[in-house]
């Protein structure tokens, strides 16, 4: 997993609403553009984006293409920023004992 293109492809407001649509239930890309205030030609670009960062996957239904995210990539994501957390929070919590040491 290419950490560093997953979190660029949601560094975009726009591409995390996308995602947090399809987090809900898989939708065409036209279905997407009418929840959002962007056009269906700008949503077939973030789909792009964040399909190549494996943030969701498509396939073809009929005459459209529906997009779903990818459950676990989105949870390996959250298991590497809850690790760098958890390090954050033990060097958190050891400058505090030495501030608060007489």
């Amino acid at each position: 997993m290419n950490v560093v293109a997953s979190f660029a492809a949601l560094a975009d407001e726009t591409r995390w609403s996308v995602l947090v649509h399809l987090g809900r239930q898989p939708a065409s890309a036209s279905a997407l553009a009418r929840e959002l205030p962007v056009s269906r030609q700008a949503i077939n670009k973030h789909l792009a984006v964040l399909e190549g960062a494996g943030l969701v996957e498509s396939r073809r239904v009929g005459r459209e293409r529906r997009y779903e995210a990818v459950g676990a990539r989105l949870s390996e994501l959250g298991r590497r920023l809850d690790s760098v957390a958890r390090a954050w929070d033990r060097r958190l919590a050891a400058l505090k004992t030495e501030a608060e040491r007489p």
